[in-house]
């Protein structure tokens, strides 16, 4: 456990730095600072161990798509993809309750380009709550469906509409998109769900969280009666149950979820006598060897990107992304981080969701998050692929 107490930084009191760190978060329960720590109380032991039944050969998928799955370098099937699969072949309609990074992408995307293969006229739509997530699925049915002529879209915020309304004319098989931009298409009379007879709904705590409900509803509700619906989501809320209640029809609930929290990430709090002193501490962390690829967590939009001004001041190879910013930046430093050209990644929540980021040594919660159920989704960004990682969160 880190602890610290360290003297008023110049940077901070010229610039007014602890004024925009960090706003009141009205109506937020106060986490116990020991859920942030390693220990049995903040875990679920998983019931038994997940046995997976299948390989991708013993799914009925079209031969090209299993010599995708190959070049992806997919092998064996993740539990979700092993226990929804064969429903969703099947028709059914699926409730996936799962971890993020459990590999619910391919668990809906490869049933669904087979679904095309033996139909060119079934049309798709994929809801996701954030550009970034919005991208990576694009990214990995451009993958899966290599050389199969499938046409997707793209349809989201953060750029202009245009080239999507062309794009909506060439009648694509597949539109991927965030709730805000689809609603804005449909409004402009140039999105028509009609023909739209499977829907796929991922991360859909996360879209209820940041308060897409109504335009969830109000898309499905444009949608055919009779259509194919899924929906995946790390935890079932009561307004998310009251959605699958209403728009499904004898779903299957498929749930691998075993445990909260990776076992392989470490979690430890740093403690600082005055919150304020809270820069000093992370620059600190930072400037060591370990800290190799560091993703930071704040809460405000405005105040990760005086962090990251900050920690650039002080001559860190640091970016931030949040909502006020454009996609083609959000996109090109996500790139650099991946791509380790960026030490540094000082993020909202816009980035604790899906995003498969490789080799993120720490996670640090420069702002405590909302909800303990935002902290899970905020370290599961590292520990991935069975690695450690460590997860820091500053309490003061």
């Amino acid at each position: 456990m880190y602890h610290g107490s360290f003297r008023q930084n110049k940077f901070r009191s010229r610039s007014g730095f602890q004024r925009f760190n960090r706003k009141p978060n009205w109506g937020a329960q106060k986490i116990d600072a020991t859920q942030y720590v390693n220990n049995t109380t903040n875990q679920v032991v998983p019931e038994k161990e997940v046995v997976i039944i299948n390989k991708f050969d013993d799914f009925a998928l079209d031969p090209r798509i299993k010599a995708n799955i190959k070049s992806h370098g997919y092998t064996t099937p993740t539990p979700i993809q092993d226990k929804t699969i064969p429903y969703i072949l099947g028709g059914q309609d699926v409730v996936g309750i799962a971890n993020t990074g459990t590999g619910k992408t391919a668990a809906f995307l490869l049933p669904l380009i087979n679904k095309i293969l033996n139909n060119r006229m079934e049309k798709i739509l994929i809801i996701i709550p954030t550009r970034e997530l919005a991208v990576q699925v694009s990214d990995e049915l451009k993958a899966f469906s290599k050389d199969l002529k499938i046409f997707s879209l793209l349809c989201i915020g953060g750029v202009k509409p245009y080239h999507q309304i062309i794009g909506l004319r060439r009648n694509p098989n597949v539109i991927i998109g965030t709730p805000g931009r689809l609603k804005d298409l449909i409004n402009r009379r140039v999105l028509n769900l009609s023909e739209f007879r499977n829907i796929v709904l991922d991360e859909v705590d996360r879209m209820v969280d940041i308060g897409f409900i109504h335009d969830i509803k109000y898309i499905i509700a444009l949608l055919p009666k009779e259509r194919q619906s899924l929906f995946f989501s790390a935890t079932v809320s009561p307004q998310i149950n009251n959605i699958i209640q209403h728009f499904l029809r004898n779903p299957i609930t498929v749930s691998v979820k075993t445990q909260e929290v990776a076992r392989q990430i470490e979690q430890e709090i740093i403690r600082v006598k005055n919150r304020n002193d809270r820069f000093d501490m992370l620059t600190i962390m930072l400037n060591k060897k370990e800290f190799s690829k560091v993703l930071v967590f704040g809460r405000t939009k405005w105040g990760v990107e005086k962090l990251s001004r900050a920690l650039q001041t002080k001559g860190f190879n640091a970016a931030s992304i949040h909502g006020n910013k454009s996609q083609g930046q959000r996109l090109r430093v996500l790139n650099q981080f991946k791509q380790n050209q960026l030490h540094i990644l000082v993020a909202t929540d816009v980035a604790a969701r899906g995003l498969d980021i490789e080799d993120v040594s720490h996670v640090i919660n420069y702002d405590e998050p909302s909800t303990y159920t935002d902290y899970v989704h905020r370290i599961g960004r590292t520990g991935r692929a069975q690695k450690s990682g460590k997860a820091l969160t500053f309490v003061g």
